[in-house]
C-alpha cells in the first residue's frame, strides 16, 4: 500500500466513510474559492464532527506528513481555503461542527462551534433580544471559523470593531494535535500572552479554531437609514465628520460608493431602484440606531443631520427610508456591488485601508493614477469610509478576457495599487486576509521585522509546515535565516 492510501485507509478508519471523502463528486465542489480564481486537488475531505475527532486527525497528518488546508463557509476572498495542485493535502472542512454549546443571554455571550453560520448565529441572537454586532454580504455561508481565521470586517466596524474584537474565548487545535482550551472570558487575565489574539487572523497557519465565546450586544430598538447623494468623497469624508459629530453615538455604519457602483447594481438586480431622483457622483449609505422606544428622537437626528449637511452643501439630496423594507433595500445597493462588478467583467478587487483622514484624498488621487497608467481601466472605490477601509477594484477594458487579464496587466495593476497604499502608510489587506493571492506581496512589502516575527512564530507552533502551506506568512528572502 501506497503512503497516500495507507493515510487514506487511516483517516477513514478514523472518521468513517461519512466523516472522510475521496469521492470526487464531494470533494470537487470545495476544492475552487467562491471567486473562481484559485483551484487544487486534495487527497481527500475530512469533515470531523467535534474537537476530538479534528485532533485526533490533526496527529494523523502529523505522523503522514500530510499537510492540512482548513476551510469553513469557503467564502473568502484571498484564497486562503483552496489547496494548491498538488494533491499532496487534504481539505478540512469545519462545517458539520455548528453546535451551540452555550448561551448566556444575561451575560450576553455565546459559545459555538466554528462550523456555525453567520447568519444562524444573528437569527438564534434576535430570538433571545440579542445580536451579533458583525454581519457582511457572505452571511448566508460564511462561518464562525472562517471569520475569526481571517479576523473578518463586515459593515459595522465602525462602531463595534472587525471579529477580534468580538471574540472573548477561543478553542483551537494545534500543529501537533494538541487543543489550545481558552474559552472560559476573564475581564482581567495578565497570565501572559493573550494566545487566542494571536490565533485570531492566522488563517489556519498556526492553529485551527473549533469553537469560540464571543461577545453578543442588546437588541437594536430603532434604526433609522439614511441614503444621500454627493459631489464627491471628500463631501461624504465632511458628511462622516459632521455625523460623528452630532449623533456619534447613534452611527451604526457609513458606507460609500460612486455612481458607478450604483448603476451597476441597476442594471445587474431586475427589482433594484435609486432612492433618489436626480444624478450623483457620489452616494453614502447611514445606519443609526437607538434603544426601544427612542425611533422618533432617532428620526429627528436624522433630519436634523441631513438639513445641517444641507446647509453646509455636503450633500446634494437625501433621503430617509420609510420603513424596513426600504431601509434593507438601501443596504441591498450596497451588498450587490461585489456580485454586480463580476457581471460586467475581469476586474482586480483590492481590499485596502489607509488612515481615515487621508482615505478621500487617496481616491480621488489614486483613481486616476490607475486610469491614466493602465488606459482603459476604471477605478472605482467603495465601503467602509468611517473606518479608512475602501474596496478598490479596477474594472479591465471591454474586451479583456477574464482570466488571461487578471493573470498579465491586473498583476501589474495590484503591484501597482500595494505601492501608493504602501506609501500612504496602509495595509494591503484591511479585512479579508492574506491567503495565497497576497502572500507575495505582502513579503513585498511588508516590513521585515514583523515578517521575520511572523515566520518564527509559524516555525515554533508548526515545525513540519503542514498547517495551511502556502497561505498568508511570506517565504524567507533565498539565503536567510527562515
Amino acid at each position: 500500500m501506497s503512503e497516500p492510501q495507507a493515510f487514506i485507509a487511516a483517516a477513514t478508519e478514523l472518521l468513517g466513510a461519512r466523516g472522510f471523502a475521496t469521492d470526487p463528486e464531494l470533494v470537487s465542489p470545495w476544492l475552487t474559492d467562491w471567486r473562481g480564481r484559485y483551484s487544487g486537488r486534495a487527497l481527500g475531505l475530512a469533515s470531523p464532527a467535534s474537537t476530538a475527532e479534528v485532533s485526533a486527525f490533526v496527529r494523523l497528518c502529523g505522523e503522514h506528513g500530510v499537510p492540512i488546508v482548513p476551510q469553513g463557509g469557503n467564502s473568502g476572498m484571498s484564497g486562503g481555503a483552496t489547496p494548491d495542485d498538488t494533491g499532496s493535502a487534504v481539505l478540512l472542512s469545519l462545517r458539520k461542527m455548528d453546535a451551540i454549546r452555550d448561551l448566556d443571554v444575561a451575560g450576553r455571550q455565546v459559545t459555538c462551534e466554528a462550523g456555525v453560520i453567520l447568519q444562524n448565529l444573528h437569527d438564534l441572537a434576535e430570538k433571545n433580544r440579542l445580536r451579533f454586532p458583525l454581519t457582511l454580504g457572505g452571511k448566508g455561508s460564511a462561518t464562525i471559523g472562517g471569520l475569526i481565521s481571517t479576523n473578518a470586517g463586515g459593515t459595522q466596524v465602525l462602531r463595534h470593531g472587525t471579529m477580534r474584537a468580538q471574540v472573548l474565548g477561543l478553542e483551537a487545535v494545534l500543529a501537533d494535535g494538541s487543543v489550545f482550551e481558552s474559552l472560559i472570558p476573564l475581564k482581567k487575565d495578565n497570565r501572559g500572552f493573550d494566545l487566542k489574539q494571536m490565533l485570531i487572523g492566522s488563517e489556519g497557519t498556526l492553529g485551527i479554531v473549533t469553537a469560540a465565546t464571543l461577545r453578543l450586544m442588546p437588541e437594536i430598538g430603532e434604526r433609522t437609514v439614511l441614503w444621500a447623494g454627493l459631489d464627491s468623497i471628500g463631501s461624504a469624508r465632511e458628511f462622516l465628520l459632521l455625523a460623528d459629530e452630532l449623533v456619534g453615538e447613534s452611527l451604526e455604519g457609513f458606507e460609500v460608493l460612486p455612481a458607478h457602483c450604483l448603476e451597476s447594481v441597476l442594471a445587474h438586480v431586475p427589482t433594484a431602484r435609486s432612492p433618489l431622483a436626480g444624478a450623483h457622483s457620489w452616494f453614502a449609505l447611514v445606519e443609526l440606531v437607538a434603544a426601544p422606544g427612542q425611533g422618533e428622537a432617532l428620526r429627528q437626528s436624522a433630519e436634523n443631520l441631513l438639513t445641517m449637511a444641507m446647509e453646509r452643501r455636503l450633500i446634494e439630496d437625501a433621503t430617509i427610508a420609510a420603513n424596513e423594507a426600504q431601509a434593507e433595500a438601501f443596504w441591498r445597493l450596497r451588498d450587490e456591488i461585489a456580485p454586480a462588478e463580476r457581471a460586467i467583467g475581469p476586474a482586480m478587487q483590492h481590499d485596502i485601508s489607509v488612515p481615515v483622514s487621508t482615505m478621500a484624498k487617496f481616491v480621488e488621487q489614486v483613481g486616476p493614477e490607475v486610469e491614466a497608467r493602465f488606459p482603459g481601466t476604471t477605478a472605482v472605490g467603495f465601503g467602509h469610509l468611517g473606518d479608512g477601509n475602501i474596496h478598490f477594484h479596477v474594472l479591465a477594458p471591454k474586451g479583456a478576457v477574464r482570466g488571461e487579464w487578471e493573470a498579465s496587466t491586473g498583476k501589474q495593476i495590484s503591484a501597482f495599487v500595494h505601492d501608493r497604499v504602501t506609501q500612504w502608510g496602509g495595509s494591503i489587506s484591511a479585512e479579508h486576509g492574506i491567503g495565497q493571492m497576497k502572500r507575495d506581496e505582502l513579503g513585498r512589502l511588508g516590513n521585515p521585522v514583523a515578517l521575520a516575527m511572523m515566520r518564527t512564530i509559524k516555525n515554533a507552533l508548526d515545525p513540519k509546515g503542514l498547517l495551511n502551506p502556502g497561505k498568508l506568512v511570506p517565504l524567507a528572502p533565498e539565503g536567510a535565516t527562515p
